[in-house]
């Protein structure tokens, strides 16, 4: 009897300061298994400086849906995706590469219960549309 590997795609979701990236980084034992978010499309690699521009959100998200199926196709046991998604859309593109690439997807909440504050510096009136937006699926 031959089993096949079952591969997971982990989808971490919250508000800005829940701790999403904090959670993702220990969950991928620090890097031994793949992480991406659109804020590395924001984040200098050189300096660490995060830079965010509305007008390239667009482009963050592409590079984050192609860096997520590269890692798929190079078969990756484990796959973090650390963004808000807050809106369906946002989501929708990785439950489509799990089912093309036969990845059991898990979706996580993270909650800001230790009132951490987010590391972007978003304004906190943004934060309050982003979390009248926010839906969370329970059954």
């Amino acid at each position: 009897m031959t089993f096949s590997k079952v591969q997971h795609l982990f989808l971490l979701r919250g508000l800005p300061g829940a701790g999403k990236s904090t959670i993702a980084n220990l969950l991928s034992e620090s890097g031994k298994y793949p992480l991406f978010s659109i804020d590395d499309f924001f984040t200098d690699k050189a300096t660490g400086v995060y830079q965010f521009q509305f007008e390239q959100n667009h482009l963050a998200y592409k590079q984050c849906e192609g860096n997520v199926e590269q890692a798929m196709k190079s078969d990756s046991a484990k796959i973090f995706v650390h963004n808000t998604f807050t809106i369906d859309w946002e989501i929708e593109a990785y439950f489509k590469l799990a089912g093309k690439y036969a990845y059991q997807v898990h979706v996580l909440t993270v909650e800001n219960y230790h009132n951490n504050k987010n590391v972007h510096v978003i304004p906190q009136e943004q934060i309050q549309k982003m979390a009248e937006k926010y839906k969370v699926k329970l059954f």
